[in-house]
């Protein structure tokens, strides 16, 4: 309703006044948004942004923790039809909001909510692998990100601060999983990588897996600072670590998914590393996760390599055993058509039955190969026992109530079984594209934690209230 106001994102704008900052110093270009009120004729910047926060934009924790030039300028801008001071941008990471056509940009993704903490709004656009709960003090949860790292709360989730202080540079992108030493208070181990979205292939299309930055690091203060702990591993995307529990506290026996380099192994807390792939073919293991049975038994998910699937080639998922502490691997058989190995849940009291995660091939209406299996002996045999969602990221076992299984995917849908797999309903309100893994809410036993790849974290009833179902969710059976 008036077109002569618009607005423009810009980046890269050269000031007459900044070619001495750009030849000598190497900055000097600025980004932002424009706008002009009389139909394109002239234009003013009405946010504009070097090395440092404009003082007329008021952004929360991004540009606190990562500097302005993290989220970049807007993708998106969007001018309310009423009121042409009204104005939206969105970028990387950020919902910002100007209401004064301009003068003054304030973030609407998340508030400030005590000193150096922020709780969201609920427009988050941020990929989570884990939702974490000290064992000392359950109101100290993490959330382990990509691209931000990993973030803390002391104060039961209400709200949440950046925790990666002394996690290497090169390191500091994602934060893909974190273990608790259960005996010793505020010792925590993370597995980071310069490297984000693994497992997807897109990830390793132009360049070799074995260049990934990343690894381990320890914390002794409850995750409030890190310090790299990587002796004897070289450089690689650290994706999952796991403790024997039954080993002692003065000298923990640690395990990593190395991408790329395989598994490796520590007996001394995590200070020094040893490869332990005897057995592992091939010469660059995608190693993504790791599982240990009550007896001690491991396992270990090597993920597909090639983008479409094709089965049959040296691209193809595996999963291998070891019953000696990973001195050696056997490999097992993965259930039929399948070769796209995701997650592994092992049931604690029974250990030989296991629920495997697979992750469907490029065929088919849908994708073939995937959904959910369940073997009772081991591995030595599979059996669907779901496949309306092809694409499972990963299966996880309620440790309140082993009977009830959880799995997500990325076909807009989490599920629940009640019944140790053998039954599957959606998990009624949850109706976000990407899901990536479902995990109990420990206080809660009617509630769980949903992470995603793009919409961060999601908590609610496991028989909540039905939202309507995504239209993009392949309907291959009558269901709720």
């Amino acid at each position: 309703r008036h077109p002569e106001t618009a607005y423009v994102s810009y980046d890269h704008l050269l000031d007459r006044g900044q070619w001495f900052n750009l030849l000598h110093l190497g900055k000097g270009t600025s980004r932002g948004v424009a706008k002009t009120e009389d139909g394109g004729k002239t234009w003013r910047l009405v946010w504009q942004e070097f090395d440092q926060p404009a003082a007329n934009v008021h952004d929360a924790w991004i540009s606190q923790r990562f500097g302005p030039g993290w989220a970049e300028n807007p993708l998106a801008l969007t001018v309310a039809e009423q009121d042409p001071e009204l104005c939206y941008a969105t970028d990387f990471g950020r919902t910002m909001r100007t209401n004064d056509g301009g003068a003054t940009w304030n973030a609407a993704y998340s508030r400030k909510s005590g000193l150096g903490t922020w709780t969201s709004t609920g427009l988050d656009v941020t990929t989570s692998y884990g939702i974490h709960f000290d064992p000392f003090d359950p109101k100290r949860q993490f959330i382990s990100y990509t691209d931000i790292g990993l973030f803390r709360s002391e104060d039961n989730g209400q709200s949440w601060q950046s925790s990666t202080t002394n996690v290497p540079n090169e390191w500091l992108n994602t934060t893909y999983w974190l273990v608790f030493d259960p005996q010793i208070r505020g010792r925590v181990w993370s597995v980071n990588s310069g490297t984000h979205d693994l497992p997807r292939p897109k990830m390793w299309r132009w360049g070799s897996v074995l260049d990934f930055k990343g690894g381990v690091c320890r914390s002794d203060d409850g995750g409030r600072t890190w310090v790299k702990s990587n002796g004897g591993m070289p450089e690689t995307a650290a994706t999952h670590i796991l403790l024997e529990l039954k080993s002692p506290p003065e000298s923990r026996v640690l395990y990593v998914a190395a991408f790329g380099r395989g598994v490796y192994k520590s007996t001394d807390g995590g200070r020094t590393w040893v490869a332990k792939n005897a057995g592992i073919s091939g010469t660059e293991p995608l190693a993504w996760r790791l599982a240990e049975d009550p007896s001690g038994i491991l396992y270990v998910i090597i993920a597909r390599r090639s983008a479409d699937g094709t089965i049959g080639n040296e691209g193809d998922g595996a999963m291998y055993r070891s019953s000696d502490g990973a001195e050696s691997w056997q490999r097992m058989a993965l259930p039929k058509e399948v070769n796209g190995p995701n997650g592994l849940a092992i049931d604690p009291s029974i250990p030989e039955r296991m629920y495997l995660a697979a992750w469907a091939r490029a065929s088919g209406t849908h994708g073939d190969g995937g959904g959910i299996f369940v073997t009772e002996n081991a591995g030595k045999s599979w059996r669907s026992v779901f496949d309306r969602d092809r694409h499972i990221y990963d299966v996880t076992i309620d440790p309140q109530n082993i009977h009830r299984i959880y799995a997500a995917g990325f076909e807009s849908s989490a599920w629940l079984s009640e019944d140790r797999g053998e039954h599957w309903k959606r998990i009624a309100g949850f109706n976000f594209k990407w899901g990536h893994r479902v995990l109990a809410d420990p206080e809660r036993p009617d509630a769980v934690y949903i992470t995603t790849f793009g919409g961060s974290v999601w908590h609610g009833l496991i028989n909540g209230i039905p939202r309507p179902v995504d239209i993009a969710t392949p309907k291959l059976e009558p269901g709720p």
